[in-house]
């Protein structure tokens, strides 16, 4: 993205699903590292969207 890469929308929505994905099992789980890492995946899935638009 500091370059202005022709490639950095496409590579940030690719981000966003993978968060997304990994978000998704992690809220599978009950343990407090699980939750903490669906947070965390939920929130970066969300900034990642943002910079793909």
């Amino acid at each position: 993205m500091a370059r202005g890469s022709e490639l950095a929308k496409e590579i940030c929505a690719l981000c966003a699903d993978i968060c997304d994905a990994c978000g998704e099992e992690c809220a599978k789980h009950k343990e407090e590292h699980c939750k903490a890492c669906a947070r965390a995946c939920k929130e970066c899935a969300a900034a990642c969207r943002a910079m793909s638009q």
